[in-house]
């Protein structure tokens, strides 16, 4: 007979698994902040391209603002991992969320001053972003430090839950409050939120980085050389990369959202919300049920067959669009769980990628690999918006979306059968 608290404890293994935060308060306090951070950053993302259309009303300025940010996030990606294998982790992360504090006080600063100047917001989404892209490494390189190595995928989890609830959250909210109370209002709430991510670092122990295999600890491009060189080396680790590229270039399927709601489905802006939330809800599901994750041995296995349902689920997304362009309303529901399947095996792939890229790099190395990290996510989707585009241009967005998805399966399981060590990887030997 099954005792009352057995569904209880099956609960708890299924749930996602908050240990980190009960057992470390530093990985609380980060987490709390970074959580508040969240949201309050992509509320700014959508008031900002709000008020630049408001200024210009012109959809190309709009989308300026996204090369304003990517253009310092690739270049300074891999410099900023450098930084933090120089430097005090504490120190690099605290100088760098100082910086993207200031810029948001600023970034209100002129809504509430009526300046007008889409040059100047341009000027500080490029400031933010160079910050961001000193920011992030560090955040990733202290994390190891603070949870031990079998509570990584539980953090990582925690982490990648919040992002997706701010991903929804946000915009949702920067929508109603700048519709509400104004541009001002909705950039001083970003600047309130991120003084919880302030106050976690500077709560932090000092985090100084280990040496080098020279017994050195420096910065710049040799440095930078030096993590490249290391990244050529260690074939597990470089995985993590490649296959992340491989579902990003071939089947990232957000640029074909607005044809595929306004033009096939018969919507609008609604619906193309309705198909961009359908990812995040997959994720944010797989972070509340992440709790078995943490007993995952074979981690790289996982990695490649959650890629391999990401990329079969983006392939199913465009057949129901080639086998039934004219057909009813229950296209909009079948593609939406179509794209929440491919969320949470995203999701689950991001949380077994970043804790074989942080468990089996040593720590010497973690801040210059979290530097490439940056660039693969800031470049990987961009680079496939460009391919799904062009390629929707001449196939069509179903067709795109049906010939992505199953590159994407292709490619990876390709990838893993010219790396096996990578399918064989086992988190209690995390060998780089």
């Amino acid at each position: 007979m099954t005792s009352p608290a057995a569904p209880a404890r099956v609960r708890r293994r299924l749930l996602v698994d908050t240990t980190p935060l009960r057992q470390s308060p530093h990985f609380r306090r980060l987490w709390i902040g970074q959580s508040l951070a969240g949201i309050g950053n992509q509320l700014a993302v959508v008031t900002i391209g709000l008020q630049v259309y408001a200024l210009t009303r012109s959809t190309f300025s709009v989308g300026l603002v996204g090369l304003a940010a990517l253009v310092p996030l690739i270049a300074l990606g891999l410099y900023g991992g450098s930084l933090v294998d120089a430097h005090d982790r504490r120190r690099v992360a605290l100088a760098a969320s100082v910086v993207l504090w200031v810029v948001s006080v600023a970034t209100a600063a002129q809504a509430w001053l009526d300046v007008g100047s889409v040059g100047l917001l341009y000027a500080l989404v490029a400031v933010q972003s160079a910050a961001f892209a000193i920011n992030n490494p560090a955040r990733s390189a202290i994390l190891p430090r603070l949870v031990p190595p079998e509570q990584l995928p539980a953090a990582n989890a925690l982490n990648a839950t919040t992002w997706s609830l701010a991903l929804t959250l946000g915009p949702l909210l920067g929508g109603v409050l700048v519709a509400t109370w104004g541009f001002e209002v909705a950039y001083t709430i970003d600047s309130v939120t991120f003084l919880a991510t302030l106050w976690g670092v500077w709560r932090l122990p000092p985090l100084p980085p280990e040496a080098g295999a020279d017994g050195t600890r420096r910065a710049g491009f040799r440095s930078v050389l030096e993590g490249l060189r290391y990244l050529g080396t260690r074939p597990n680790v470089r995985m993590t990369f490649l296959v992340d590229l491989c579902a990003m270039v071939f089947a990232m399927p957000r640029v074909l959202f607005p044809a595929v709601g306004a033009v096939l489905l018969g919507g609008g802006a609604e619906t193309v919300g309705v198909l961009t939330a359908g990812i995040a809800i997959g994720s944010v599901l797989a972070g509340l049920l992440s709790g078995p994750l943490g007993a995952v041995r074979r981690q790289g296995a996982v990695v490649v067959g959650c890629i391999v349902v990401y990329g079969a689920a983006i392939a199913g997304f465009g057949l129901v669009l080639v086998l039934a362009p004219d057909a009813g309303d229950w296209r909009l529901p079948v593609l939406v769980v179509l794209l929440a399947v491919s969320g949470a095996a995203d999701a689950v792939s991001s949380v077994f990628r970043g804790t074989i890229l942080q468990v089996a790099t040593p720590d010497a190395m973690r801040g210059r690999l979290q530097g490439v990290f940056i660039v693969v996510v800031a470049g990987g989707p961009r680079l496939g918006d460009l391919v799904l585009g062009s390629t929707a241009e001449v196939t069509g967005e179903g067709l795109a979306a049906l010939v992505g998805g199953m590159l994407c399966v292709v490619g990876v399981l390709l990838l893993a059968r010219a790396q096996p060590r990578f399918v064989r990887y086992d988190a209690r030997d995390p060998q780089p």
